[in-house]
């Protein structure tokens, strides 16, 4: 599964609250100069984690974004399921029309099955907290390439 460049942004974000959540709410903008993202590309994306629970939003001077639950109860699912649904298995990986399925398997169909397990089961019990502890020495989650 690839990540479309919103549930990327999206994920990138939560990521960048989840890091600062003792200095309250994040600006949109703040955040969107952090992450080299585009502004308002940025903020629908926030608002739509607002209204699917990820999120919390304040207005006013000192307003701003926040994780709308702790990081460890947050999945990755959670951030980007909604925007890239995690268990659409009507599409095939190669593109048949009609999609495949175990009874009209297309020829990566078994193959692909068993590796799209394991990235929806990574998405579902893979929480923000997990990705914000890193081993000495690993790149930290959201750096550019």
């Amino acid at each position: 599964m690839m990540l479309s460049r919103t549930g990327e942004y999206a994920l990138r974000a939560v990521l960048h609250l989840a890091q600062h959540v003792d200095e309250g709410p994040t600006r949109v903008d703040d955040i969107a100069q952090t992450l080299s993202v585009p502004r308002n590309y940025l903020s629908k994306i926030l608002h739509e984690l607002g209204r699917a629970g990820v999120l919390t939003s304040s207005r006013g001077p000192r307003g701003g974004f926040v994780l709308a639950r702790p990081s460890e109860e947050l999945t990755l699912e959670d951030i980007v399921g909604h925007f890239d649904p995690l268990d659409d298995r009507r599409r095939c990986v190669l593109g048949r029309e009609g999609g495949c399925n175990d009874d009209a398997p297309c020829a990566a169909h078994v193959r692909w099955s068993e590796l799209s397990q394991s990235v929806v089961s990574f998405f579902r019990k893979t929480t923000v907290a997990q990705l914000l502890v890193h081993p000495a020495g690993a790149e930290a989650v959201m750096s550019e390439e």
